[in-house]
């Protein structure tokens, strides 16, 4: 897949998630809705896909950070299969993803290998491996059409759909099996240990930055490639050439270029931290110049006042001199007074 390629492009697909579980470990709270680094569970989980043509939620309708369609199974809360069955009746694309609703590292990588590995030839469709080896059919991608035979047969062998296990319909199909680094994907939230662990885990030092950015975009409805790295250095270089308020506000300039104007952030990143760069040097060496007029100033200064000194000094000495031999001179001149009669 070429870097202009979706997902959708190379595969195209729908996607169906079913969310209307009763989620009894948590106390039977709205599990998609729960908050996991300040997003919904839901909500993290359509980021991951979001090229797919239709996304089909299945239960009870609640807000989601894309438009959806909403669907219900039969019975309302009837199982996987019932779910699953209620989505595909909204689907068109020759392939369905089908995820959970509560994988908050689910990645657009582990998306673009299921879909990838459900496109082999033979294959039915593609489910992720966990780390413990086991099959994971709520994080999977299938060909729509041995879906539905495979649905079909189930209904007809058991009558119906609801509270049945996975199991019996995975069975039926031939499915390549994705594992590897993808594997962390199927991390799911079934209690409020494991949500807490979540919660801790997106704090760590190695992912807090990058799952920030991830919500920051998401509340602010904005697609913009974020280089990290590259706008932590232009933070660096605006705090320490220019003030440390020219840090944020300067990160915000480049990213809203970046938007207005198209550009990749990394280039106009290097063009910011130039500036902050140019500023700092022209800081340096005005102060540079400033103490090199000082010190010539102040030397001149002192020569102006010796010299002046010295001319005052020899001035008055010379000028006391010269009127005292005036006197002496008309001195002797001059009779000298009678005294008075």
């Amino acid at each position: 897949m070429t870097d202009h390629q979706t997902a959708h492009e190379q595969h195209p697909y729908d996607v169906v998630v079913p969310a209307g579980g009763a989620a009894r470990r948590l106390g039977g709270v709205d599990k998609p809705a729960v908050s996991v680094g300040g997003r919904p569970l839901l909500d993290r989980v359509l980021d991951a896909c979001p090229d797919a043509a239709t996304a089909v939620v299945v239960g009870p309708e609640r807000p989601t950070v894309r438009p959806v369609v909403h669907a219900r199974e039969e019975p309302p809360g009837g199982g996987p299969l019932a779910a699953l069955d209620a989505g595909l009746r909204h689907s068109t694309a020759p392939v369905v993803l089908v995820l959970s609703a509560d994988l908050p590292f689910l990645t657009g990588g582990t998306v673009r290998a299921l879909l990838a590995a459900a496109a082999e030839d033979g294959a039915d469709g593609a489910l992720l491996r966990d780390a413990e080896g086991r099959d994971q059919p709520l994080v999977a991608a299938y060909r729509a059409e041995p879906l539905r035979r495979a649905l079909d047969g189930v209904r007809a062998e058991h009558g119906a759909l609801a509270g049945l296990p996975l199991r019996v319909l995975s069975g039926r199909l031939a499915l390549r099996r994705v594992t590897g680094p993808t594997a962390a994907a199927s991390f799911d939230c079934d209690t409020w240990e494991d949500i807490e662990a979540a919660r801790a885990r997106i704090r760590e030092h190695g992912t807090v930055l990058d799952e920030w950015i991830t919500a920051a975009k998401a509340e602010l409805g904005i697609e913009l490639d974020v280089d990290t790295a590259a706008l932590l250095d232009l933070a660096r270089d605006a705090a320490h050439g220019v003030a440390r308020p020219a840090a944020p506000l300067t990160t915000f300039l480049v990213g809203y270029a970046a938007a207005q104007q198209g550009r990749d952030v990394t280039d106009l990143a290097e063009k910011a931290a130039a500036l902050a760069n140019r500023w700092a040097a022209e800081a340096t060496e005005g102060a540079g110049t400033a103490e090199g007029a000082g010190t010539a100033g102040g030397a001149g200064k002192t020569g102006a006042a010796e010299g002046a000194g010295k001319a005052g000094s020899t001035g008055s000495t010379e000028a006391a001199g010269k009127a005292g031999a005036t006197t002496d001179a008309a001195s002797e001149g001059e009779p000298e007074a009678k005294p008075a009669e």
